[in-house]
């Protein structure tokens, strides 16, 4: 079997060095995503969840870890530890689009990978038989499965990093090059679990090889073939209730136009649902330039917020913008609170991630099919460069600007504005976790030192902070309106999401659950 390999980072260069060679993959957190999210892959790291570490990082050498497969969890703590530092370094780039995908795609290979030695369960996208009790008596043959599926999917979506995949393969005795498909052996299921969800997934309408058309060669993964154009150019506003693109920079004196994110991913397939139009929430219509005393308005609620930022709103604005981190330590934090076996664990992440990607679809039909004004293009529409009283930027505190130097406090998202993204993907995140887990509660704690702030470095937050959560309806709250605190969305957007995230959470929660008891 030849394992394809997936430029992730759009280097075809990448895709075709490897594309003779196996899967080489592991990461826990997402990169193509999500993340999540997706939940699974972000939850296996960055918060001390996994409390004892696992395999070490890729040296010369096999570094041998004592890990117990009857017992242990194996994407928790045999890949989890190694996969960090370059998962997020391949993350970091990206939009929670990819972050979500990614994770959603390696969560469905480990629920396929464990399905045959589950009573009931049967693959969301492969069935490959039921083991024999005396099979699912301990973790040992699920933690094999798990591991290789686990290293197929991270070798075909991050196969740059090859050497620490294949390294957390021998560190725990396992043959790498073992390339099996026998379904009698948990070697065998685990390789078909990961070509499974690579067979279903990579041509769903995402475009992820970047050969949509036809295309052979410089393929662009990732590349819009919609033709999605903008109404508004960066320099000219042609329309002002319409998306208008910004021009950004990372401060190394390259300015760059932005460009509208997988706008395809409206049309990608989703799992609980036929088709997005069935999430279509209502016209934002105070985004409509011609509504203006509304419209003003809504410029009026951002800039009041702007200019009364708190410490703690600063910071939950951060994480939550943060898909690899804030989907994660939910789901994690979740997971470790119902003290969950291997199957709880692995089906609670195939729950959570199923829940973000199909919101993600919806959310980016809507957006689509209203391709809203952002914050900052209102503010500049209404007061030009007026003075208004409003956070100043980094360290400035709050001030009397002119309007048409105003930004928002976390970075604004390449795409429109209407629905909030962010805010669906928690809500149905957390809807799919509270049916999962039968439970609103929840304890979410995460630490931020003095002065940790990656907007306000060494300025915010003015002392060392826990920020918390006790239930899931505080966090999706929160969550919410963390997008609006930050100046990058509406409340209208906000409040549209909330709803819109918890009905398809449900529908994931139900389509995961019927995949558990066999009912397909």
């Amino acid at each position: 079997m030849q394992w394809p390999s997936i430029a992730v980072s759009g280097e075809d260069k990448q895709l075709n060095q490897r594309r003779d060679s196996l899967g080489r993959g592991a990461p826990r957190r997402s990169v193509l995503f999500g993340f999540a999210g997706g939940a699974g892959i972000l939850a296996t790291g960055s918060l001390g969840l996994t409390a004892q570490p696992a395999a070490a990082a890729a040296t010369a050498g096999t570094t041998r870890h004592r890990f117990d497969f009857a017992t242990g969890n194996a994407p928790l703590e045999v890949f989890g530890p190694v996969s960090g530092d370059p998962v997020r370094a391949a993350i970091e780039p990206s939009d929670a689009t990819l972050i979500i995908r990614f994770s959603n795609l390696v969560a469905h290979s480990w629920f396929d990978a464990i399905a045959p030695y589950h009573p009931t369960a049967v693959g969301i996208h492969s069935d490959l038989g039921r083991r024999p009790a005396s099979e699912r008596a301990t973790n040992k043959h699920r933690n094999v499965a798990l591991m290789y599926a686990t290293y197929r999917m991270y070798g075909a979506l991050l196969p740059q990093y090859s050497a620490v995949w294949r390294e957390a393969m021998s560190s725990v005795g396992l043959d790498p090059d073992d390339d099996g498909e026998d379904t009698g052996t948990p070697v065998g299921i685990g390789n078909l679990a990961a070509q499974g969800v690579l067979r279903s997934r990579l041509r769903d309408g995402m475009n992820q090889l970047g050969d949509h058309g036809g295309r052979e060669y410089n393929r662009e993964p990732f590349a819009d073939y919609t033709g999605y154009q903008p109404v508004n150019t960066a320099y000219r506003l042609r329309d002002p209730s319409r998306w208008q693109p910004a021009v950004v920079t990372k401060g190394n004196g390259i300015f760059q136009v932005q460009q509208f994110v997988t706008p395809q991913l409206r049309k990608v397939r989703p799992y609980s649902y036929a088709d997005p139009r069935e999430f279509r929430v209502a016209e934002p219509t105070a985004s409509n330039h011609r509504n203006a005393e509304a419209y003003r308005r809504q410029a009026d609620d951002i800039l009041a917020m702007s200019a009364s930022l708190t410490d703690e709103q600063k910071m939950k604005c951060e994480l939550f913008d943060d898909k690899f981190t804030s989907l994660g330590a939910a789901v994690g934090s979740a997971s470790h609170g119902a003290a969950l076996d291997l199957d709880g664990w692995v089906h609670l992440h195939a729950v959570a991630d199923t829940a973000t990607f199909d919101a993600s679809i919806a959310a980016w039909y809507n957006k689509h099919v209203y391709d809203a004004v952002r914050p900052g293009t209102a503010i500049r529409h209404v007061y030009g460069n007026r003075p208004v009283t409003a956070w100043g930027g980094p360290g400035k505190g709050t001030v009397r600007i002119p309007a048409d130097q105003w930004r928002s406090y976390v970075a604004t998202p390449d795409h429109s504005e209407y629905p909030s993204g962010s805010t669906a993907l928690c809500s149905a995140e957390a809807q799919s976790v509270r049916r999962f887990l039968d439970t609103d509660e929840v304890r979410i704690r995460i630490p931020r030192a003095k002065g940790s702030s990656r907007v306000e470095p060494g300025v915010t937050p003015h002392e060392d902070t826990v920020l918390g959560w006790d239930s899931w309806t505080d966090w999706t709250r929160e969550c919410g309106l963390s997008r609006f605190w930050g100046g990058v969305h509406f409340m209208p957007a906000v409040e549209a999401s909330w709803d819109m995230g918890r009905r398809i959470g449900d529908r994931a929660f139900e389509f995961v659950r019927a995949h558990i008891d066999g009912e397909v």
